[in-house]
């Protein structure tokens, strides 16, 4: 009989701080999730050093509470999945020195994680994986095709040339005066209105990449010229106007990946993964196309440590095991 392997996943590449444990990539046993989003709100951003010094306050509450959850022990932990990179340098430190403390003195393995392959793989606690498939990753940092035909084998296929659709979303949400973080916000809004301004759809090229920036920009300029002319902007028709062209940007290259490439299954990876403008164009593209789709749910959208366990599973499984040199890495590739 095959023997389970549970895996504890680290998370502190950001503002939130979470340890999760994995049973077999697929289970969930327990999830601990500190957030620091009031923290932050009245900076209008995550600032770096107050999110360190949250971590480092909460790293070991969180770790206990979840144990606790659990009710195991490190002694029936199999290996610790920590999140290595990309994120800001100061927390993700912070999460590596707890996760080499624990391999150092429990004599466990170090699975270091690719922070998108934890979004990616946070699927695999809804439904198992089917390969090839295509991977939508879309979050304030990220806005990549990934192709995989086999686990952890990551082919990318085009990305962002500069900002990523959330911090797209977060800048806009901020010119409409928006709290952060805007993002959600900005979507449920456009879920009320009607998109009647014009704006243009970016990088209609023969590429899998995006750009986000000069659509952020035309949004402004929009904003700046109505105020000059004494109109009042509509916030919900011009966030319907903006999510309406920032979805058709997204859905144009993945109906692209997908005829191409041969795909037959489609995951959406990432914060932006729970924008409902965004799951509602990738069901209707999906259903025509006739490809299966997966998306995690609202709880696995957001940075977590059970993406991280999830994804720390199958990295085990491909024998990633790091000794206790292993460094932070504000910018890494997937691979």
């Amino acid at each position: 009989m095959k023997k389970d392997i549970y895996i504890l996943g680290i998370e502190s590449s950001c503002d939130e701080t979470s340890v999760a444990i994995v049973k077999n990539g697929t289970e969930e046993i327990a999830t601990v999730i500190s957030s620091q989003i009031d923290i932050h709100k009245e900076y209008g951003g995550v600032v770096p050093e107050i999110a360190s010094r949250h971590h480092v306050k909460n790293i070991t509450i969180v770790l206990e509470e979840c144990l606790e959850k659990a009710k195991m022990t490190m002694d029936d932990i199999d290996a610790i999945a920590i999140t290595y990179g990309p994120g800001l340098i100061g927390s993700l430190l912070i999460g590596l020195e707890a996760a080499k403390t624990l391999s150092f003195i429990y004599n466990k393995p170090l699975i270091p994680v690719h922070h998108i392959a934890g979004h990616i793989y946070a699927n695999s606690l809804v439904k198992e994986l089917k390969f090839p498939l295509l991977a939508v990753v879309v979050s304030g940092g990220h806005t990549e095709l990934i192709e995989m035909n086999d686990h952890y084998k990551f082919k990318k296929l085009g990305g962002t040339l500069d900002d990523a659709i959330g911090e797209c979303y977060d800048k806009v949400a901020r010119v409409i005066d928006l709290e952060y973080p805007g993002g959600p916000k900005l979507d449920k809004l456009a879920s009320v209105g009607k998109p009647t301004y014009k704006l243009p759809i970016p990088l209609q090229d023969d590429s899998y990449n995006f750009s986000f920036s000069g659509l952020k920009s035309a949004v402004i300029n929009l904003v700046h010229n109505e105020e000059q002319r004494g109109n009042e902007i509509i916030k919900e028709d011009l966030a319907a106007s903006f999510q309406k062209v920032a979805v058709e940007s997204i859905i144009n290259k993945v109906r692209k990946a997908i005829v191409e490439k041969n795909i037959k299954n489609v995951i959406v990876a990432g914060g932006v993964a729970a924008n409902n403008g965004l799951r509602t164009a990738m069901q209707e593209l999906t259903n025509e196309l006739g490809v299966e789709l997966s998306i995690p749910p609202m709880k696995y959208c957001t940075d977590n440590g059970t993406m991280i366990a999830a994804a720390g599973y199958y990295a085990y499984l491909d024998g990633r095991v790091a000794d206790l040199n292993l460094n932070s890495k504000s910018q890494d590739t997937l691979k």
